[in-house]
């Protein structure tokens, strides 16, 4: 059990990285007019959790350690539904329901998209 945790202590520390660089490139690329950081890695996290989580099991026959500590470690904190909640509720606070409804929608059918693409993706690989 150690072991696990420490996995995907390790695993969230990468993602979190990740998640930071990833929203920064984002913002200095486009600007924060709209939470597109937010949304470019829960989408892309989205599609990444559908992918692996097929190819971590059937293509690579990984452990359940390794398993748990790429899905909920890395993606876990790569992917960031706090984040958006909390941009969200400051578009809506901000008197922003048009931004604030679009990353509601734009979120959860992108990210619901992602992660039946990278699903399908990888089972058509494997």
């Amino acid at each position: 059990m150690l072991k696990t945790l420490m996995l995907i202590a390790a695993g969230g520390s990468l993602g979190a990285v990740m998640r930071f660089l990833s929203q920064a490139t984002v913002y200095e690329l486009v600007g924060k007019t709209f939470p597109y950081g937010t949304l470019f890695v829960n989408v892309t996290g989205s599609f990444l959790m559908g992918l692996l989580s097929i190819f971590l099991v059937e293509k690579f026959n990984l452990s359940a350690e390794w398993h748990l500590a790429i899905l909920v470690g890395v993606l876990g904190s790569f992917t960031t539904f706090s984040t958006f909640s909390l941009e969200t509720l400051v578009l809506f606070e901000q008197g922003d329901m048009f931004k604030a409804m679009t990353n509601i929608l734009l979120s959860v059918v992108l990210c619901i998209t992602a992660v039946w693409a990278g699903a399908f993706f990888a089972k058509q690989l494997v």
